[in-house]
């Protein structure tokens, strides 16, 4: 964001991760990095380092389905954008992206961050990952995400998480491993023709 300080962020997971440590009900810190980003996690000498670069309105998460009922209260008092598997369900996922884009870059004229947590894709597409919960986005989806992101001339940066190679057996370690490259290479323009 040092580059690019107006940059959006498009988060796509099964989970808000907004959770402050105060907040966490699991103790567990991975679930509060959109909180530091903010600059609502609270002074935690650990992090220290990390410094608030985000806005409400540069934020709009996409595949939501498993979020704490403080990460709610965070979400609607920040007012932040969220299209949780209801809205993918409702208006299919072209309009979500379509609408995720315009909220983070309106008239395509932001950069725009994608972070891809492996989660957001339904178990049985990414099997190998830490937090699965089902009824999450289908491969095509995933991907179609990735695509439009890109072909938005604005992305800048993404990073892809939660691929665990450790938590499961072979087959499924190798189908997780695969579906996060291709959706990376998605992400990078890859097209089939």
């Amino acid at each position: 964001m040092a580059v690019h300080p107006d940059t959006g962020l498009i988060w796509v997971d099964a989970h808000a991760d907004i959770n402050t440590p105060e907040t966490t009900e699991s103790g567990n810190i991975h679930g509060c990095p959109v909180s530091f980003l903010l600059g609502i996690a609270g002074q935690i000498p650990e992090f220290s380092w990390v410094k608030p670069c985000l806005r409400p309105e540069r934020l709009v998460y996409i595949g939501l389905r498993d979020v704490d009922h403080a990460e709610k209260k965070i979400l609607r008092d920040h007012g932040i954008k969220v299209f949780s598997m209801h809205e993918v369900d409702k208006y299919g996922i072209a309009k979500v992206v379509e609408m995720a884009v315009e909220h983070v870059s309106p008239g395509r004229t932001r950069p725009i961050h994608l972070s891809f947590d492996v989660d957001a894709l339904d178990p049985s597409v990414a099997p190998s990952t830490g937090t699965p919960v089902r009824g999450g986005l289908t491969f095509r989806e995933g991907h179609y995400i990735c695509e439009a992101i890109y072909e938005t001339g604005c992305l800048v940066s993404m990073d892809l998480m939660e691929v665990n190679p450790s938590l499961e057996d072979d087959h499924a370690v190798i189908q997780t491993v695969t579906v996060g490259c291709s959706l990376v290479r998605s992400t990078l323009g890859e097209t089939l023709l």
